[in-house]
């Protein structure tokens, strides 16, 4: 299974960005199973759970941080989940990854994920 994640870039405060993550791999048949998670990381720091959903489930699941401002989809049939960045700030500046967990409950730790895409920078201007 691999994960490939895109659509960062430089943007300025209060624009927008959407993040994909596709996974490739034996995945397709079986995709919509697997919890799907996107962290994001800053130089010194771990990387912290943005949004996701649990296997099996239509329910998103948020950080309180970006509540309101992020929207996470997935496309089963696609085997990709994106993420809608809105209002950007400066502090969503990171890298953001997303990574996928084949089994098992939880979802906010990123040691619990068993395959990490290789992040996409983020950059917001003020």
């Amino acid at each position: 299974v691999q994960l490939q994640a895109s659509g960062g870039g430089l943007a300025e405060a209060g624009g927008s960005l959407r993040l994909s993550c596709v996974s490739s791999g034996r995945t397709s048949s079986i995709f919509s199973s697997y919890t799907m998670g996107w962290f994001r990381q800053v130089p010194g720091r771990g990387r912290e759970f943005v949004a996701g959903f649990e296997g099996n489930t239509a329910s998103a699941l948020y950080a309180d941080a970006v509540k309101g401002r992020f929207i996470v989809s997935r496309d089963n049939a696609k085997s990709t989940i994106y993420l809608q960045i809105n209002s950007l700030k400066p502090e969503d500046t990171a890298v953001y990854f997303c990574a996928l967990k084949t089994g098992g409950t939880g979802y906010y730790y990123d040691y619990e994920y068993d395959c990490w895409g290789q992040g996409t920078l983020v950059t917001v201007s003020s």
